[in-house]
This record gives C-alpha cells, sequence and structure tokens, in this order.
C-alpha cells in the first residue's frame, strides 16, 4: 500500500485508478505510453516526462502494484528492439486495495483453468446480436451482461491458467520425472482448447468486423436505460457513464478477437499456448535422455542378437544390419548432371550416361594457359574522361544560370537538383573552412562568403528542403 503514502501520491494515484478503471472495462494489459499520454493531458501535469512515467511504472512494479511482462511481438523497428516494450497489469491485491478505496465489493477469484465451452457461448451470443438489438431492454441487458460475465471468465480463466504454467513450481514440476505421467494429458488439454479457440475465433473475428456502430449504438442504449430504471439506494449513476462503460468492454471485446493489422489478444494466445507446449515437450525429451543415459543395453543387443539369428539368408542380414547400424560405406557423388526424369523408379541404365571432363592431378601433367595480351583500356578510360567533361560542363552551366551579377543568392534560388546542390554547399563548405571566407573553385575561380542578412532560408531541392543561414556566393570576376 506504499502508492497511497508515498512521495509521489498524486502520480501514483491517478495511475493506479486509470488502472482500475481499465480493468473494470476488462481492458487489462497497457503499455507506458498510454500512461504517459494519460497523466500528460491532465491539468497540471504538463511537464511530466516520459522518464517520470517509466519511473513511477518501475516504482509500482517493485511495490507489487503492478505486473510488466514484456511483450513478445516481432519488433518493427530498430528502436523497439533496443527498448524492450513491456506491458502492464493491475496485480491482484492491488485491485482489492482499489476496490476498497472506493467502497465496492471484494475481488472474487475463480479457479485458472481452460474453458473451451466458454467460446462456443460467447460464439452464440456474439452471433444473436442483430436479433437481440430489437428486444426489450430488459432481455438486451441480460444478454448484455451474460456476454460480459462469460468474457470476462474466458480472460481472467487463460490468465490465470498461463500464469501457473509459468510459475517457478510449474517450471520445477516440469524437470521431473513424474511429469512424464501428466505431460501427454497436458498437451492434450491444450491442443483441444486451441483447436477450439481456432474455430470459434475466426466465425467471431468474421462477424465482428461487420457490426456496424449504430446496432451497438442501440444496444447500448437500451442497457444504459435498463441500468438507470433500477432503484438503488446511496448510489447515483449517470447515463453517460454507463454508455462509457458498455462501449469500453465492447471496445476490449472487439481487440481481444479482432484488434488492428492481426495484433489481438488470440494471436498471442496462440503465441503462449505453443510456446508452453514446446517447452513442455523439450523438458520431457530432457527427462528422457536423462533417464536413459545410465541404461543397461545388454538386453537391447541380445534381441538384436536373437533377430539376426532368425535370418535366413546373408542378403537379408545385411538389410537388417542397414536399418539397425545404417549403411557400412558411403559413397559422395559430385558434379551430377540433371536427369531427364523425376521416377524414383528408374535406374541407372534407363537413363543417358554423361560424360565428365577429368584434369589430372599429378605435377607432371598440368594444364596449359593460354597466353594473352593484355587488354588495352584506352578507349574505355578516354569514354569515360569525355562523359565526366560533360557531366561537369553540364553543372557548370547550371550554376552559370543559376549566378546573377557575379553573385549566387541562396535565398532566391529555385528549385535545385541534387549534382548542383551538392557543387554550391561544397563550396560554401570550403570558403567556411578559411579564416578570411574566400575559396576558389575547382575551375579556378575565386570568390567568397558573406551573409545576405541574419536568420535563415530554405534551399528548395529535389531530394529535400535545407534550412541554412542567408549565404551569398560573391565572385572576383562578374561572369562565372
Amino acid at each position: 500500500m506504499n502508492y497511497l503514502r508515498a512521495e509521489n501520491v498524486d502520480r501514483y494515484r491517478i495511475i493506479i485508478r486509470y488502472f482500475y478503471q481499465e480493468h473494470e472495462k476488462i481492458h487489462y494489459w497497457m503499455f507506458k505510453e498510454d500512461i504517459y499520454d494519460m497523466i500528460s493531458a491532465l491539468p497540471g501535469y504538463e511537464d511530466y516526462t516520459m522518464e517520470n512515467c517509466q519511473n513511477d511504472l518501475q516504482a509500482l512494479c517493485d511495490w507489487g502494484n503492478l505486473v510488466a511482462t514484456q511483450d513478445t511481438s516481432v519488433p518493427n523497428t530498430l528502436q523497439e528492439f533496443k527498448n524492450k516494450k513491456f506491458r502492464y497489469q493491475l496485480s491482484e491485491y492491488t485491485v482489492v486495495i482499489e476496490r476498497m478505496t472506493i467502497e465496492l465489493e471484494h475481488l472474487a477469484v475463480e479457479g485458472a483453468s481452460l474453458e473451451p465451452s466458454l467460446l462456443e457461448r460467447i460464439r452464440k451470443q456474439i452471433l444473436q446480436l442483430l436479433a437481440v438489438r430489437d428486444k426489450s431492454n430488459i432481455e438486451v441487458a441480460d444478454w448484455w451482461r451474460s456476454l460480459n460475465d462469460d468474457f470476462i471468465r474466458l480472460n481472467q480463466n487463460y490468465q490465470d491458467y498461463i500464469k501457473t504454467l509459468n510459475s517457478a513450481k510449474a517450471e520445477q514440476m516440469m524437470k521431473s520425472r513424474e511429469f512424464l505421467v501428466f505431460k501427454d494429458k497436458l498437451i492434450t488439454y491444450l491442443q483441444t482448447f486451441v483447436k477450439s479457440l481456432q474455430e470459434h475465433s475466426m466465425i467471431i473475428e468474421d462477424y465482428l468486423s461487420g457490426v456496424k456502430d449504430e446496432d451497438m449504438a442501440l444496444i447500448f442504449d437500451k442497457v444504459a436505460e435498463y441500468e438507470l430504471s433500477i432503484p438503488r439506494i446511496n448510489s447515483h449513476i449517470t447515463k453517460t457513464a454507463v454508455l462509457e462503460n458498455c462501449q469500453g468492454r465492447w471496445k476490449s471485446l472487439f481487440n481481444w478477437f479482432v484488434g488492428e493489422n492481426d495484433n489481438n489478444e488470440v494471436n498471442r494466445l496462440f503465441e503462449i499456448t505453443n510456446e508452453i507446449i514446446r517447452k513442455i515437450t523439450r523438458y520431457a525429451l530432457q527427462i528422457g535422455e536423462l533417464h536413459n543415459q545410465g541404461a543397461n543395453r545388454k538386453e537391447e543387443y541380445r534381441r538384436i542378437a536373437e533377430i539376426f539369428a532368425k535370418c535366413n539368408t546373408m542378403d537379408e542380414a545385411h538389410r537388417l544390419s542397414a536399418l539397425v547400424f545404417g549403411a557400412d560405406t558411403c559413397m559422395h557423388l559430385k558434379n551430377i548432371a540433371p536427369r531427364d526424369t523425376d521416377s524414383i523408379h528408374s535406374g541407372v541404365y534407363q537413363e543417358a550416361s554423361a560424360f565428365l571432363a577429368l584434369e589430372p592431378r599429378t605435377k607432371v601433367a598440368r594444364k596449359k594457359h593460354e597466353r594473352k595480351p593484355a587488354t588495352d583500356y584506352a578507349l574505355d578510360r578516354r569514354i569515360q574522361r569525355l562523359e565526366y567533361e560533360a557531366q561537369r560542363e553540364a553543372e557548370q552551366k547550371k550554376i552559370k544560370e543559376l549566378s546573377k551579377n557575379g553573385e549566387i543568392i541562396f535565398s532566391q534560388l529555385s528549385l535545385l537538383d541534387k549534382a548542383t546542390r551538392k557543387a554550391l554547399l561544397g563550396w560554401v563548405s570550403k570558403a567556411l573552412a578559411a579564416s578570411d571566407r574566400r575559396a576558389k573553385t575547382d575551375q579556378g575561380q575565386h570568390y567568397h562568403i558573406e551573409k545576405e542578412r541574419e536568420g535563415d532560408c530554405i534551399l528548395h531541392c529535389e531530394d529535400g528542403n535545407l534550412v541554412m543561414p542567408c549565404f551569398k556566393i560573391l565572385f572576383d570576376e562578374e561572369q562565372l
């Protein structure tokens, strides 16, 4: 309960209350960016930084108020790879404490399990959406409450069950020999749930993608009217609060099954379950290898000897030997020509022969090398030089067109191509490196750099815009 009395209690209380409100909307996991955007938008927290947010979340994790889990999705950028992303969730004790502070009933924790029947019930309820829309308020509210109860149970049960499988106690149990008896049953249980999830989630995702906002607004309105019609003592709720709660729960349900860009909780659950199955299989294999390390192979050899003794012919014994011990000698073939057919029944004698020229490997017989005169590249060099000179002349022609009265003013230049821009900026850089801001071009033209005016200007180029000081190039002669 340190977050209720710590130094930065105002920030901690805001963070925990926001987590709890989203928890009630079945939105359990959030990133630090979500918390930062929420707090920085509040009055009086304009100076709140991402570093403050990270420190606050780390403090709450150290106190046990939040549970941090690293996001296992594939990073899209190098920055995401370097900065490991974490998802944060309220711990169970913090949920209880926060409910006590706002006078709500105590948290009820159900047994952890994976129930495929919940997925089937949610699918049937989702498919009844359009039919329920036109019913009375009480029937719509009953349907909405049943759908949310099943969704909450599904979400909480799978998280609790996965948490138990990833606990230290489960890791220790998976490394024991007693786990081999339990392994197949656990894998079958997980595979059954995954199969049911694949079967129902695709139907739910397809149906939810076609639900219109107008239909859900009508349902939420009927649910709100029914909630407001219930007489409550010492409690006052507004229609706006009920609608916000309904919209938040529907958004969580939608993101759980659909999400954005295939980034939903269903796919995440697939990955987690498959990883657990791989881990179980890996541990079982390690246990089996450790168990068989000290095994006596005397009986195995005796059994193999008995099978060999029953062979009627030597050829049959050779076949058995190849099966048990593998091939006696192997021949590695190289430079095999492409076959005329892909048939596995085609033998060597049925296919065309291929010829391969072999070179002698003795020192006496060596391959004769044909002497050739050196290649003359004079023509190629002349062509390259002419192309380079033509390119430089074209660049100089463009720069002459930019010069007015022996000076080039950057603030008055139009759109420049890449080559012209590099040439002009090269002149500027060369002159700025000199103490008197004077330099000479490659053609021997002397110039110096001055500032046209204070401030910056924008140099428009084909490959982007450059913000630079308002320089101008003045040549010592009137023409370039």
